[in-house]
């Protein structure tokens, strides 16, 4: 009790408080999405997303190393085709010549095992629809027949070089599907960081830009409803009895109620997606000066490391991780 109970006392000083911090934040624990673009001749500012860019091969290059250089934990690729490229089937995403893939066998030539190489296991970016995956007469997308194409793909992106897979779109049983064909294939090595509790959310316009999407309607018939909280844990216990190696809930910071839950549960590590409207609040309030941007952007890192991010993926990856 107050007088002799005084808190305070271990805020005194910025070496008092660094001592008793019950969170960390390390570069190790950053991953920096990166997005690389077909037929650019250079690097294309995304302009919802000030500082993020669309790479070419060549920038990729130098930006992932840059961001080894910096400590980050890995890089997670995302690929964006032209338009005259995608198909009702998503076919780029698995054809070993497509951009993404071709991404990921520059990475693995360039980085090797010097960072974890992920790949976006998706067809949202490859098909003429902009849906996760291929959908029936009536418009519908349909759940099984998804899961081959997405087997195609993991095995195409395994072939070229990543060593984590993430399966984002939200299909039912994706995880045993992909784990079954990476092992047919010989992959025994290449694991999953499952998208295993992804929201429907209004914060992921920018991405729409970054990827060039052509969503036409919405995906709230796969992704889960803001409003569910115990059935992100369902989901969780599917993926993991599927063989995850790792779960991701997404977004991260208007669901850290449903990171805390699932870091609870998990006996895997937990990744957590600061997506691109999340980056483009904190942007765009820097840039009218309403808000310290530095400061922000590592309080909004370490909120989620509190909530039990094991893994953050951010945009500020290689930046923050120069900042620690």
């Amino acid at each position: 009790m107050f007088p002799v109970d005084r808190p305070r006392r271990l805020r005194r000083t910025p070496a008092l408080r660094r001592l008793v911090a019950e969170t960390s934040l390390q570069p190790r624990h950053l991953v920096l999405p990166m997005f690389v673009a077909d037929s650019i001749s250079e690097p294309r500012e995304i302009s919802s997303m000030p500082g993020v860019f669309q790479h070419t091969l060549d920038s990729l290059s130098k930006a992932a190393e840059e961001a080894v250089a910096a400590g980050v934990g890995g890089v997670m690729l995302f690929g964006v085709p032209k338009p005259e490229d995608k198909d009702a089937e998503g076919s780029g995403g698995s054809d070993p010549e497509g951009i993404l893939n071709r991404g990921l066998r520059r990475l693995e030539r360039d980085l090797g095992d010097s960072t974890v190489i992920m790949a976006d296991t998706c067809l949202d970016e490859f098909t003429d629809h902009g849906h996760c995956g291929v959908l029936t007469a009536d418009g519908v997308v349909d759940n099984d027949a998804t899961l081959a194409r997405y087997v195609d793909m993991a095995v195409a992106q395994a072939d070229a070089g990543a060593h984590l897979l993430g399966p984002s779109g939200m299909m039912d049983g994706q995880v045993a599907a992909i784990r079954d064909g990476l092992d047919a294939a010989g992959h025994h090595e290449v694991g999953q960081l499952a998208y295993s509790a992804k929201y429907a959310s209004a914060f992921y316009g920018p991405f729409r830009e970054a990827v060039g999407s052509s969503l036409q309607g919405d995906r709230r018939t796969y992704q889960q409803d803001s409003s569910n909280r115990r059935e992100a844990a369902h989901e969780v216990e599917l993926d993991l009895a599927e063989g995850a190696d790792m779960v991701m809930v997404k977004p991260a910071m208007s669901y850290l109620d449903i990171l805390r839950d699932i870091a609870n549960i998990s006996p895997v590590p937990v990744a957590a997606y600061q997506i691109s409207g999340e980056y483009a609040m904190i942007t765009a309030a820097a840039q009218n000066g309403w808000i310290d941007r530095d400061a922000a952007v590592l309080e909004s890192l370490t909120s989620i490391r509190r909530a039990g991010a094991d893994v953050v993926l951010t945009y500020w990856a290689t930046e923050a991780a120069g900042w620690l």
